[in-house]
């Protein structure tokens, strides 16, 4: 999920393991270690010259199990290291540490795999993605109830109980959100399976997932083997089945996507993406259909689209490059959210 979700989870791990130890700097160390497994989208623009490459990287090995256990015994063995000097000697021990690390590391990439990015949580061993699929990158529900309880909790002393109920009321409100959103999910998949089917459209596979900052608003996109079929259904709807369902032709055939880097780009989206060709010769606009459209009534206003260019012998992209979303599609996008 987004940096600040990821934060305050980790702050949490921090003050569940060492807070009544060393108080408020278990929640700064818990928020460093919440923090670590997304420093791959910077390391890997410094691996990587390209941008499919580096894109792919992200959510890769730094988010995976076995670097949560070899992360929690370096990053133990330093935070150990550095904090027990002077008069902090003997107040925490290595294995304190190392238990603070591998809690808010291995909770970042578990989170993440609620979402519809995707996370590779079995790498180097498989580059399989999970992703479930039932709560946005970005949901306010989630994140600010428990950001509160965390902030209440800075305000206790280190060995006031009060800390670990702040806490651990953070963790259940979180929580019984998160199962309410996994709810949602099985709602809304059955919403769209019955909405292809009253449309007569003889689907192969589709995918949905809530809309950015929220879990009433859902998006879903189905394949068959020429075209795909987006549409939205709000929990405010009246109806139980979607309404308008836009067709998208692939255009697989424009590019020959068994190139290296143009393969792994379609990885990523999970073959889930149209193409089409651009004014300027030899470029291509990539819609990565996983993702919603800002205006549900027009392809052209998904975020997630890229332009794809040859150069120096290998395909590249360049990330969400296209024309900026107006007031008009935040307004559809409004309107379709409150089921108008």
């Amino acid at each position: 999920m987004d940096s600040l979700t990821q934060i305050v989870l980790g702050a949490a791990c921090g003050e569940i393991v060492l807070g009544k130890k060393i108080g408020n700097k278990a929640l700064l160390f818990g928020a460093i270690g919440g923090t670590i497994p997304d420093l791959d989208v910077f390391i890997g623009k410094l691996l990587y010259n390209n941008e499919i490459q580096a894109m792919a990287f992200h959510r890769g090995f730094m988010h995976s199990i076995l670097f949560a256990f070899i992360g929690a015994f370096i990053f133990g063995w330093i935070a150990y290291k550095l904090y027990n000097t002077g008069k902090r000697t003997q107040t925490t021990t290595q294995k304190d540490w190392i238990w603070l690390f591998f809690l808010s590391i291995f909770a970042h990439p578990i989170l993440d795999c609620f979402t519809p990015y995707g996370t590779q949580l079995f790498a180097p061993f498989s580059d399989y993605r999970i992703a479930f699929n039932n709560i946005s990158v970005v949901d306010p529900l989630y994140t600010l109830p428990f950001l509160i309880c965390v902030i209440v909790v800075f305000f206790f002393k280190r060995k006031n109980p009060k800390r670990l109920q702040w806490t651990k009321a953070g963790i259940y409100i979180s929580t019984t959100y998160m199962l309410f959103t996994i709810a949602n999910k099985f709602y809304m998949d059955s919403i769209f399976q019955n909405s292809f089917k009253k449309a007569n459209i003889a689907y192969k596979r589709f995918s949905s997932q809530p809309t950015i900052f929220n879990n009433i608003l859902w998006y879903a996109v189905a394949e068959d083997k020429n075209n795909y079929y987006a549409t939205f259904y709000s929990l405010f709807d009246s109806k139980s089945y979607t309404g308008k369902i836009l067709t998208i032709p692939k255009n697989h055939d424009l590019l020959n996507m068994e190139e290296e880097n143009l393969k792994t780009l379609t990885w990523f989206s999970n073959d889930y993406y149209n193409i089409y060709k651009k004014e300027k010769v030899g470029t291509y606009k990539y819609v990565d259909l996983r993702y919603p459209m800002i205006n549900p009534e027009d392809i052209n206003t998904s975020v997630f689209n890229f332009t794809i260019f040859f150069e120096n012998e290998e395909w590249n992209i360049l990330p969400f490059d296209g024309t900026p979303p107006n007031k008009e599609d935040f307004a559809k996008f409004t309107e379709r959210f409150w089921g108008i």
